[in-house]
């Protein structure tokens, strides 16, 4: 399989930032808006080749951190998205079984005796399928990025062996024993915090909560991401996002929704938020029917009659 790059990544390789001001400019090299301490985690873990871990709400920006760099750095971006039941076949490797039989057919009919010589063969690595984890061991430099997505989701015993790949930077096969990386690979770990991750897998990785943004940040990131916004929209938008952050929903909405309800209401026109607007495209901005049901209507003109208010008093007399 060849590089998978990111939509608008170079196939040239990137040097590595040698500082933190230079981390910055990467990002921001990749439309991330990312603020100092970010950019300092993201620094460390690659000088000091250690794995990243971000956790923190959905929506908040943690996975594109990792597209970011292989888009950036121009390297492969290898992903293993967890689950619930997610196990060694599916994350590290796997025999090709239907290959291995037909090996095995082909050595009977050619009337192969020697039992050894064929389970040998029929153990060779042209026969390993290799997943995510094994896939980013194996490869050869410069090393990929590593995107371990929502760490959370797998059950713990696959958290423990974690705790071997990250640490030793090695797989180990049965067959055919262990398959070390020539380079580590660039890790992104992501957890939205459904469980806790054991503190054993964290002390392997610079830690770092990826919370909501202020509204100066959000804003800014509007007018990378949504720049078809005009600037008082963005002004309402973000306004009242951070007030629906400051309210008791089931789900509050992430960075991802806020750049979503920007786009969606550049896309009907919106010059500024109204109230029929905003009523008719929570669902963008909302995932939950109970929280759509609470901020409906009334509320959402009361918040809305905030924002505005606020926004008018802020701005300079003429």
């Amino acid at each position: 399989m060849g590089p998978v790059f990111p939509k608008g990544a170079s196939s040239s390789m990137t040097q590595l930032p040698v500082s933190v001001d230079a981390t910055l400019a990467l990002l921001a090299k990749g439309d991330y808006v990312a603020d100092r301490s970010l950019a300092t985690a993201v620094y460390l873990a690659l000088s000091l080749k250690r794995p990243l871990f971000l956790e923190g709400e959905a929506g908040v920006g943690k996975t594109e951190i990792a597209k970011v760099l292989s888009a950036t750095l121009g390297r492969d971006l290898i992903r293993l998205q967890c689950y619930e039941g997610l196990d060694i076949a599916s994350a590290v490797y796997e025999w090709n079984y239907a290959r291995q039989m037909i090996e095995i057919r082909m050595a009977e009919a050619a009337g192969t005796t020697d039992r050894e010589r064929v389970g040998a063969d029929i153990f060779d690595r042209r026969f390993l399928i290799e997943r995510p984890l094994l896939k980013a061991i194996a490869h050869a430099p410069p090393s990929p990025v590593l995107l371990i997505d929502e760490l959370d989701r797998a059950d713990e015993p696959f958290e423990a062996y974690l705790l071997e790949v990250l640490s030793d930077w090695k797989i180990t096969i049965p067959e055919l024993g262990a398959i070390a990386a020539e380079e580590p690979p660039l890790v992104v770990v992501t957890s939205n915090r459904t469980r806790e991750i054991h503190d054993a897998l964290k002390r392997r990785c610079f830690y770092y909560w990826v919370d909501y943004p202020k509204a100066e940040r959000e804003l800014e990131i509007l007018r990378v991401k949504a720049p078809n916004a005009p600037a008082n929209l963005s002004r309402q938008i973000v306004g009242f996002v951070q007030k629906l952050r400051s309210t008791d929903l089931f789900k509050l909405p992430g960075v991802a929704e806020t750049i979503d309800w920007a786009n969606a209401l550049v896309q009907l026109d919106q010059l500024q938020l109204e109230p029929d607007a905003v009523n008719n495209t929570l669902g963008v901005l909302l995932k939950y029917q109970d929280d759509i049901a609470k901020i409906q209507g009334s509320e959402a003109n009361r918040l809305l009659s905030e924002v505005k208010a606020e926004i008018a008093r802020a701005q300079p007399a003429a």
